[in-house]
């Protein structure tokens, strides 16, 4: 049953395996079914439901006043949607969410998420620290989108995702290019920009920072 897959997701992981079934029957909710290429939600709808992602993949992009287009993420089942956003005073989605494929959605009331953050410990410490990192993620989102040239956007993510001098990229450079909101030859011809400044260097599906002192005053 779809609803059962809520408990595969970071809101509701840590609750009891004895317990999801009553807590399961103290929730009101229905199952939205969403063909690919239609949208889950619009940007500035309103949020009265808990929506959890239980079948396919989205992509949640973000609208300006001009219409230019930001790429926020891609989301994969099963995961909340803008969970965030559900206690707030403008409690309406930031984004777009589009179904990148057929696409399942359980809708719980805002009413049965409130008595159960009242009621269960596990719920309310996976909420609050679910939002939290959600909340440190949309920073980092914002940090890069405000990064003025393509370099410094791609220095600054190198920068917060690199675990060593050594790294490889978790993504392709089309979905890298579409994450900063640029064009992937754009982004390509930063990548070898940086390369002939002797900043990094590649090899065999390897990068390797050179000189990170050059890599942080890009960003500066």
């Amino acid at each position: 049953m779809s609803i059962d897959l809520i408990f595969s997701t970071p809101l509701f992981a840590n609750i009891p395996i004895d317990e999801r079934k009553d807590f399961i029957k103290k929730l009101d909710f229905t199952i939205k079914k969403v063909k690919k290429g239609e949208h889950v939600a619009y940007q500035g709808d309103k949020i009265n439901y808990l929506y959890v992602l239980t079948k396919g993949k989205v992509k949640a992009e973000m609208v300006s006043a001009v219409g230019l287009v930001l790429f926020i993420e891609e989301l994969s089942a099963p995961y909340p949607l803008a969970a965030a956003f559900l206690f707030t005073n403008q409690n309406k989605f930031p984004v777009n969410i589009l179904a990148l494929e057929a696409t399942e959605v359980v809708a719980i009331t805002k009413e049965s998420i409130e008595r159960q953050l009242s009621n269960n410990l596990f719920f309310l410490r996976n909420f609050l620290s679910f939002n939290a990192n959600r909340a440190h993620f949309l920073s980092e989102r914002l940090r890069i989108f405000s990064q003025r040239s393509i370099k410094s956007k791609l220095a600054y993510y190198i920068l917060i995702h690199a675990t060593s001098t050594e790294f490889r990229f978790t993504t392709t450079i089309s979905s890298l290019s579409e994450y900063f909101g640029v064009t992937r030859p754009s982004l390509s011809r930063a990548i070898s920009e940086m390369e002939k400044d002797g900043i990094l260097s590649y090899k065999s599906g390897i990068w390797k920072i050179l000189d990170l002192r050059k890599l942080d005053e890009i960003i500066q």
